[in-house]
C-alpha cells in the first residue's frame, strides 16, 4: 500500500516539473540571454571586419 502511494507521489512529482519545464520556456529572451545576442554580433562583427582587413592588406601585397 506505502509503495502504491509513493509510485503515485513519484507520478505527480515526475508531472509537475515537465509542466513546470513547459511554462519556463518562454519566447521572451531574458536579460542574459540578450547579453549573450549581443556578444555573439559583436564577435561577428569583428571577425567580418578582421576578414576585410586581411583582403584589403592581401590585395595591398599583390599590387606591389
Amino acid at each position: 500500500m506505502k509503495t502504491d502511494m509513493l509510485k503515485r507521489l513519484g507520478l505527480a512529482m515526475l508531472i509537475a516539473m515537465m509542466a513546470g519545464g513547459l511554462v519556463a520556456c518562454e519566447d521572451d529572451p531574458g536579460p542574459a540571454e540578450e547579453a549573450g545576442q549581443n556578444i555573439d554580433e559583436a564577435m561577428e562583427d569583428a571577425g567580418e571586419g578582421i576578414e576585410e582587413m586581411g583582403d584589403e592588406i592581401q590585395d595591398s601585397a599583390e599590387e606591389n
